[in-house]
């Protein structure tokens, strides 16, 4: 008579009479929410979307990107360590992850306990552009040009912390320029005060400047990788600029809050590796300008705590905090 019933409520689950246990449901089960801690455009932006869209096709539920910008990621990342641990949210990544901790004096997360790391998907160089109006065509000339109108000239950001941000900073400090770092909501609305002549300077990813790059809308006269790039071959490094020692690339990774269960974490890693591997999606994901990482859990773990560190001495060297 048991072994009757339990057959029974099996088959009207099977069914679909009687719902499953919700403990019972393969993940995942419902839609899932992709924080971007960033403004649409920008190049976290952009790869939350195109995984996004692979994810849906692989996991067979909605995944919808959720951008929740300001005080350089720390919203976004916040809310997305303040998540119910099961697998519905996930948080995308800037290296403003690795820099907030040392840039801020207090952050409303712990970067080691509150997110568990999935995988830096790919990364990318920083790029620096000038109007094309002006007539700028080198490190050198913006230089020369920032020296010959002491507090004249500003540079756009997409935000306080992330990596253009401190290349620019730096620059400006190797140079001896006075140059004002803008930092705005994101790399998308940095690009455009750039295009709109609003700012005469950009630093940032290169993912969302190249096409306006192509376009002839910006011109650019450096990137912050140690050697040029397939995707912008003519333009130089700093480091042929003659500002060596400048490196810097933007990472796009991926966590989700502490306390997701294993088999959860497990399966993501191995869909996003997957993902990056697929030939259009490598194809798109390089033309863009980044460069594939797909890295282990482990091994973005690691990379957090190495580039915490890093970056934290060039903070504090070039005496940045913010409030």
């Amino acid at each position: 008579m048991l072994f009757r019933t339990f057959a029974l409520a099996a088959a009207l689950i099977a069914a679909g009479i009687f719902p499953a246990p919700a403990g019972a449901q393969p993940y995942p089960a419902r839609p899932i929410r992709l924080i971007v801690p960033f403004a649409p455009g920008g190049p976290t932006d952009v790869i939350a979307r195109i995984v996004g869209q692979q994810l849906t096709e692989r996991l067979g539920q909605q995944v919808v990107v959720d951008n929740r910008a300001g005080a350089g990621g720390n919203i976004g990342i916040a809310l997305a360590a303040r998540a119910s641990p099961d697998g519905y949210t996930i948080l995308v990544v800037s290296s403003s992850f690795v820099v907030n901790p040392s840039l801020y004096s207090k952050i409303p997360y712990d970067p080691f306990k509150d997110l568990i790391p999935i995988s830096n998907l790919a990364a990318s160089p920083n790029v620096f552009t000038v109007h094309p109006s002006l007539p700028v065509k080198s490190v050198a000339d913006l230089v020369a040009q920032a020296k010959a109108g002491p507090g004249k000239y500003s540079i756009a950001t997409p935000g306080i912390g992330t990596t253009p941000d401190l290349s620019a900073r730096l620059l400006a400090l190797t140079a001896g320029i006075d140059l004002a770092a803008v930092p705005y909501g994101g790399a998308g609305p940095a690009v455009a005060a750039v295009v709109g002549n609003q700012l005469p300077f950009g630093s940032t990813a290169m993912p969302p400047t190249t096409p306006y790059i192509k376009a002839g809308r910006l011109r650019a006269i450096a990137i912050t990788a140690a050697k040029r790039s397939d995707t912008l071959p003519d333009v130089p490094t700093l480091a042929e600029a003659g500002f060596k020692g400048q490196e810097a690339e933007t990472l796009q990774g991926v966590l989700v809050p502490a306390g997701t269960p294993k088999a959860v974490v497990d399966r993501l890693s191995k869909e996003l590796t997957a993902i990056m591997r697929v030939p259009s999606v490598a194809q798109r994901v390089t033309e863009l300008g980044f460069y594939i990482i797909a890295s282990s859990p482990q091994e973005f773990r690691a990379q957090i705590r190495e580039e915490i560190g890093k970056w934290g001495k060039v903070i504090k060297s070039a005496g940045l905090q913010v409030n």
